[in-house]
């Protein structure tokens, strides 16, 4: 397992965090698998959308932050009820094919973490399970 450090600036927002999720599939040298990537706080979440436009993250954040508005009278005494609601809904984790040592993602394809409680300093857990040799039709 290898962990990552996530520094957030905003209350709500969503990260790539494919490029360092590549980086931790080569460092275990698995050629064909699964990674799995695990978020564990109960006020963020992981998800996979497009990071061709930003525009979609940006549509993403406004859309949620209507279904769940910060402020709606919820009981909860920390006052980040919206954020525990929006991580339910986006969950704690994603599961990605690995293939030639490489994340199998479609062609728009991200890795995002999602803040809905930041700023904060934030881990995310990577578990790559495989095989390392070579496969066949590889050099």
């Amino acid at each position: 397992m290898e962990e990552i450090t996530v520094r957030t600036h905003r209350q709500t927002e969503m990260i790539d965090i494919t490029a360092a999720v590549q980086d931790a599939v080569r460092r275990t040298g698995v050629r064909q698998g699964v990674c799995t990537v695990f978020v564990p706080h109960t006020t963020a979440g992981i998800t996979i959308n497009e990071n061709a436009d930003p525009a979609v993250v940006h549509d993403i954040l406004m859309e949620i932050e209507k279904l769940i508005p910060q402020r709606d009278g919820y009981a909860h005494a920390e006052g980040n009820s919206a954020a525990h609601i929006k991580s339910s809904l986006f969950g704690c984790s994603t599961a990605v094919i690995v293939e030639q040592g490489r994340l199998r993602l479609g062609t728009w394809q991200s890795i995002f973490f999602c803040e809905f409680d930041g700023p904060r300093t934030r881990s995310v857990w990577i578990q790559v399970t495989g095989d390392r040799g070579i496969v066949k039709g590889e050099k």
